[in-house]
């Protein structure tokens, strides 16, 4: 009685739903009413028939006579049961996914209560429900209510979501909408994947999971298990408290799950079998998988609109709706796994994000290490090895600080024993230096640069060679330890055997490139048709000539594919942009240039004393801060331009679009950052001509020159700021200040709001609802670039500064953390991405590495001083010192030279007439025979810095392929335990095989014995003779 009353009040819904009304029953509908209210929030996905309820149709039917009868099952807090949004309502099946999307609301006084279920029906049940409205949509309207106008848009949208969605249960996902939701005008659609479709894709995608087997991990032995564990004790502090970061002794035999060898899994629990990463992965992989390709837009009367529904559906015919091309296209909104709860609060439920942020995100534990096995279990394979892989640079960097505070220190130990700063210091050499600009400028001493003197020796002594040699090295061996942690972490969690995996990934196209295809056999298509239009025409069926040109179509979307010629326009706009934007580069670079010419000629004017001293740190200052303004905007642009080109491009696969996207962006932001810095080590000074025949820019600039000690100090100066400057502005206050400036706005946006409103808003939210108001994950790129950067400021000019390795290590130390909080608390949660290497970013590191030697040589050969002290110690010196070392760097130049409008307008601001200044450069006296040619000096230091630059670099080189070859890539545990395991697998499955051959021997025996007795009770000498088998279409002729 009971289930004929269900099925009597759903049918009537039904009806009511398709808008046919019924007067209410008597008490005994009622009851049934009641009944079913009391089944409702708990009816399993399996036993439901009908999908959809109106709750508003069924208390028009008259069956709910009191206000909330359907809902007083719902009195315990509903949000509760299903955890907040972590579940479905009936609080069982669990929430893998979340698509979002706008949809407007219609205008009434009365609220729809839009939460429904798609269930796992049968295919029946799933066919009858293509036709019927998906859940949460609004229900025809009642008799006598008008229709309320729609946007063809919103309309053309709608039924776009409802063929996807559709089409996901089809695939045999779950799904329930929610559109009643605290956040005006967007609607939510919840996915579980069921335990079959987890399976199903689990073998499909060849994820390794666990099996039963466990086996013990081989430990070292001897001195090394002792020091091991003198290193555990030693570092127990600062290890996370986190389960998965403990040592483990066994691990469990990892295979590619298939159904066929369930028995194989430890399946005791299967909701914790496949954990929320997976579970998420799978699900996307579903999303993208699935397409949305038929046309079922209808728009209402018009030419105008019937023009726009040719173009719609034209430009539909052109693609294939994935789910990345209806985020694109504003179908959905958004899209994501959810977070496993909160992080914070005081009734808050134990869960891995809680972990993570007190273990990991909080800038307390900036000591310990990271756990990257949960970072792993959480974000995935690509997120963990991001994490790993700063984690290890960051440690490389202890070495590398330490080193590079000692050579400071060296230098500041030793700065009063250096002879050349001392003589440069030493006033009673008067050395009368030439004016450093025309007409304004005047005579100036030597040893009013004594403190730039000083300061240089600090950057530009003898140990600044070991130290870039040291750096080189360090270079490689932190690839080296890289490679090896790789493999561990490769080993630990499974990724041993992806390659095959992944190249089946890799070839999966872009639903962008299969666009541009179809395109492209489209047009293909109606070239062939126009041609056919000449030709006389056969009579034909016509249903047949359809199939004919639909196969005829497929067959050529087949085939095509996207050539060179194709590309040419985009390749040619590439290679245009990016020469345009490193012209543009180096055009604000020279008016930098001419902004300091220009400053230093304006500031040697002015009357004050103090003023005209300080002219060339005041002019370096304020140029570098130009720099960094201007390299920080243009970091800004240039990856917005990169993306645009390499869309434009329309690369095939996922992995070619990240790669091209990863190099051209990091062109243009290697160019931007390290432009200025090029043109103070390697440019300036070099090119500026000499007294009385400077070379001038636009013929009104006087290229400007170095100071006395050289360009060393200004280069670090430079370094020093830009780097700095980057790592505080751009990369920490950026990534904090920015989330905190969102989330102040979003306050005072509800501060604003009417009091209804916000006491909705003050409401618990359900989960899927606080993460939509998180910020979406942008990929790995920019984390990766700022860090690679990074490492070109260690690396690439280390001569001139260092201390870049101890402020790169002081800046990890936040990033770590920085970065953890934005991911834990201020990102949505990304879809977990299987990865066993960081990709390109490690041959970036690579060139950039083997690059740092290549400038490393030149900055000690060409911008220091260290080849010209050796020169002039080995082969100018009279007493073997370096006694001398600055008079044999200058150059003398007679004033009466000067060309016509150049000389000072107060040559006599010294308080002497001066017949002869200096200049530094290796050029032949005003008395000599060839006066201001270049000297055999010149000659000889040139010779020195490029034998220098040639012996230092493949002896760097060498050492750094030593280090690589004596260092092997695959740990040797690490290799034994691989073996280990393929063994182990072998073993486990030649056991399985045995196993299956005893139990079918021994059925066979079994038989055997049960078929003796039979033969020795029945008479031997008059046995009958065995009946012919019958004669049929299973035994033809009578036999067998």
């Amino acid at each position: 009685m009971e289930e004929t009353a269900v099925d009597l009040l759903l049918a009537k819904a039904a009806g009511a739903v398709d808008g046919e009304g019924a007067p209410p029953g008597g008490p005994g509908a009622q009851a049934a009413a009641m009944r079913v209210n009391e089944k409702y929030s708990t009816l399993p996905a399996e036993d439901r028939s009908v999908h959809i309820i109106n709750i508003c149709a069924i208390e028009d039917i008259g069956y709910l006579p009191s206000e909330g009868t359907l809902l007083n099952s719902l009195s315990v807090d509903p949000d509760a049961e299903c955890k907040y949004g972590l579940y479905f309502r009936d609080g069982k099946r669990k929430v893998d996914y979340v698509l979002v999307y706008h949809h407007k609301r219609a205008s009434g006084g009365r609220t729809l209560a839009r939460r429904a279920q798609h269930g796992d029906a049968g295919p029946a049940a799933r066919s009858a429900r293509q036709d019927q409205p998906l859940p949460g949509k609004a229900g025809p309207l009642g008799a006598g209510e008008p229709e309320p106008p729609l946007d063809y848009h919103e309309d053309d949208k709608r039924f776009r979501r409802e063929e996807y969605e559709g089409n996901l249960v089809e695939a045999g996902l779950e799904l329930e909408r929610d559109e009643d939701t605290k956040i005006h005008g967007v609607g939510f659609v919840k996915i579980h994947a069921p335990w079959n479709v987890l399976c199903r894709e689990a073998e499909f995608l060849k994820l390794k999971m666990p099996t039963k087997k466990l086996y013990h991990i081989s430990e070292t032995r001897g001195l090394l298990k002792k020091i091991n564990s003198v290193l555990q004790k030693i570092t127990d502090p600062i290890q996370p408290k986190v389960a998965e970061h403990r040592p483990q002794t066994t691990k469990r035999l990892s295979y590619p799950f298939s159904r066929e060898k369930q028995h194989l899994f430890d399946l005791s629990d299967k909701d914790s079998f496949f954990d929320s990463k997976t579970r998420s992965t799978i699900v996307y992989e579903i999303l993208k998988r699935t397409t949305c390709t038929k046309a079922k837009y209808s728009m209402g009367q018009g030419e105008g609109r019937k023009k726009d529904s040719a173009l719609l559906n034209k430009r539909r015919k052109c693609d294939r709706y994935g789910i990345t091309s209806l985020l694109a296209n504003g179908v959905y909104s958004a899209a994501y796994p959810l977070h496993d709860g909160d992080y914070e609060g005081d009734n808050v439920e134990f869960n891995d994000r809680k972990l993570l942020y007190e273990e990991w995100a909080c800038y307390g534990v900036f000591y310990k290490y990271q756990p990257i096995d949960l970072v792993r279990k959480y974000f995935g394979e690509k997120i963990g090895l991001y994490f790993a892989w700063l984690g290890v640079y960051t440690q490389m960097l202890i070495p590398a600080s330490v080193v590079g505070i000692i050579v400071f220190l060296y230098g500041w130990a030793t700065v009063d024993d250096n002879i050349p700063s001392m003589e440069m210091c030493d006033k009673r050499h008067n050395i009368t230096m030439c004016p450093l600009c025309d007409r304004t400028c005047s005579y100036w001493k030597m040893s009013s640069a004594c403190a730039t003197a000083r300061a240089s020796h600090l950057f530009d002594n003898p140990a600044t060679v070991f130290f870039s040699i040291f750096m080189a090295l360090w270079a490689a061996t932190f690839m080296e330890h890289w490679k090896r942690k790789q493999m561990r972490l490769n080993y630990r969690w499974d990724l041993t055997g992806f390659e095959e995996e992944e190249e089946a990934v890799k070839d999966h196209p872009r639903a962008e490139y299969e666009a541009r295809v179809l395109e492209k056999s489209l047009r293909k298509e109606s070239k062939n048709k126009e041609k056919r239009r000449h030709l006389p025409e056969e009579p034909t069926n016509k249903w047949r000539q359809r199939v004919k040109t639909a196969m005829a179509g497929v067959k050529l979307t087949d085939k095509v594919k996207l050539t060179w010629r194709d590309r040419f326009p985009a390749y040619f706009t590439n290679l245009v942009s990016i020469i345009f934007m490193i012209a543009v580069t180096f055009a604000i670079v020279l008016g930098v240039i001419i902004y300091r010419i220009s400053t230093a000629a304006a500031l040697a004017m002015n009357s004050s004393p103090s003023v005209r001293s300080n002219i060339r740190v005041t002019v370096t200052a304020t140029a570098v801060i130009i720099n960094l303004v201007v390299i920080i905007l243009l970091d800004e642009v240039y990856g917005c331009i990169a993306r645009w080109l390499t869309k434009i491009e329309v690369p095939k696969t996922e992995k070619s679009f990240e790669e091209r996207l990863i190099f051209k962006a990091f062109l243009l932001k290697f160019v931007n950052s390290y432009t200025p810095i090029f043109y103070v080590a390697f440019f300036k000074g070099r090119f500026v001509g000499r007294p009385g025949d400077y070379v001038y820019i636009f013929r009104s600039f006087r290229m400007e020159e170095c100071a006395p000690g050289g360009c060393l100090m200004e280069l670090c100066i430079q370094l020093s700021i830009i780097m700095l400057g980057k790592q505080l502005i751009q990369n920490n206050l950026f990534e904090i200040g920015i989330p905190k400036m969102k989330k102040f706005i979003r306050y005072l946006r509800l501060k604003h709001q009417s009091p209804s409103d916000h006491d909705e808003h003050a409401k618990k939210k359900q989960r899927y609802e606080v993460d939509y108001t998180l910020e979406p994950f942008a990929g790995l790129t920019p984390e990766y670039m700022e860090m690679i950067i990074q490492f070109g400021f260690v690396t690439l000019f280390v001569a001139s500064f260092p201390l870049a390795p101890l402020f790169a290590l002081l800046n990890n130390i936040i990033e770590i953390r920085l970065d953890a909080k934005k991911f834990v608390t201020e990102l949505r949660r990304p879809v977990a991405v299987r990865a066993k290497d960081i990709g390109i970013w490690y041959n970036i590191l690579r060139g950039v590495g083997k690059l740092a030697v290549i400038i490393n040589a030149f900055v000690i050969s060409f911008t220091s001083d260290f080849i010209p002290r050796l020169v002039y110690l080995y082969m100018y010196s009279e007493n073997g010192t370096m006694h001398g070392f600055v008079n044999h760097t200058l150059s003398s130049f007679n004033v009466s030279d000067f060309q016509n409008g150049t000389a000072p307008n107060d040559p006599l601001d010294l308080g002497y007439e001066v017949q002869i200044c200096r200049y530094k450069d290796y050029r032949e006296p005003p008395w000599s025979e060839h006066r201001y040619d270049i000297s055999k000096d010149f000659w000889a230091v040139l010779a020195a810095r490029l034998a220098f630059v040639i012996v230092f670099q493949n002896l760097v080189m060498f050492m750094s392929d030593f280090v690589d070859w004596v260092i092997p890539d695959i740990p040797k545990d690490i290799s034994q335990q691989i073996h280990k395991e393929k063994v182990l697998m072998v073993e486990l499955f030649m056991r399985e095989e045995q196993g299956k051959q005893q139990l079918l021997d021994t059925w066979m025996e079994k038989d055997r014995k049960k078929a003796e007795p039979c033969n020795n009770h029945s008479p031997a000498p008059a046995a009958p003779p065995p009946p012919p088998p019958p004669d049929g279409p299973d035994f033809p002729g009578g036999s067998l």
